[in-house]
């Protein structure tokens, strides 16, 4: 078969699993590349590709595209499974990824102090002070509920003011299997999240159905909210750690995954 419609093929499996838009994404950027550079290399049938062509593959994505090993060990296994659909349909006879090791990767999540956390909540009141603008309400907000939580930031866009269980202390979000999931919510939190509640229906005029949106009332992008902590960086050019969602969740699992160790941040950064 030939490797573009194995591709299709294999593009389409996925689809019929129901995954999410954004592992969907994931899959046909890379799969554009790997394309691209079988071609550039000849290799048009998928049942020519070998464990040379693999390695050779790679080693091009080390050397030239200057990936490091974590995202070698996700193209590996992007490859792996792609090998493995063509197999069980008996388009190929062997994965050919099949003795290709991982790389080895020597990972560490820097995670922010309360001092950090302190920076950057007095970053936003300050913004909220000055000009009343709705992406500080909204970006302050994101961070308190990701140090309370622990949430992914898919999870994140996802919730809906209807998901909200106030009585309760409830957040309702679909987690990374679809499956609906109950996250137990500080009263700090619950009242950051009113009173953004109240300022989105004074600028929007009426309350959007998402909790987090950008400035015409639209459900916030993925690659939005990652942006959001992208220019919170620039902003407080810590030199210590790096900001993101993850080192968010990080450092929620770091005190134990327990909620209400949030308020004593927020008692500290006089929230």
């Amino acid at each position: 078969m030939l490797l573009k419609f194995a591709i299709a093929d294999f593009s389409e499996e996925k689809e019929l699993q129901n995954l999410s838009k954004n592992t969907l994404d994931g899959y046909r950027m890379f799969f554009r590349e790997f394309k691209r550079w079988s071609t550039e290399n000849e290799v048009l049938d998928a049942s020519d590709v070998t464990h040379a062509h693999i390695k050779s593959y790679l080693l091009y994505c080390k050397n030239e595209r200057g990936n490091n090993p974590t995202t070698i060990n996700v193209k590996l296994k992007n490859l792996n499974n792609f090998f493995n659909h063509l197999l069980d349909n008996e388009y190929i006879k062997s994965n050919p990824c099949k003795k290709v090791k991982r790389q080895e990767t020597d990972y560490r999540i820097e995670v922010f102090k309360d001092s950090h956390i302190q920076q950057m909540l007095s970053y936003y009141r300050r913004l909220r002070r000055k000009d009343h603008e709705y992406t500080a309400y909204r970006n302050h907000t994101i961070i308190i509920l990701l140090l309370g939580t622990g949430i992914r930031i898919g999870e994140l866009r996802g919730i809906k003011w209807s998901d909200i269980d106030e009585q309760h202390f409830q957040l309702y979000i679909f987690g990374k299997n679809r499956r609906q999931e109950t996250v137990p919510l500080t009263d700090k939190v619950i009242d950051e999240l009113n009173e953004l509640k109240v300022f989105c229906t004074r600028y929007f005029k009426e309350l959007p159905e998402y909790v987090f949106v950008n400035r015409d009332g639209s459900q916030m992008a993925y690659d939005s909210t990652k942006s959001v902590f992208k220019r919170l960086q620039i902003a407080m050019n810590f030199k210590d750690v790096r900001l993101s969602a993850h080192t968010f969740a990080h450092r929620f699992l770091v005190n134990g995954g327990d909620v209400f160790t949030l308020q004593k941040i927020l008692g500290i950064a006089h929230v």
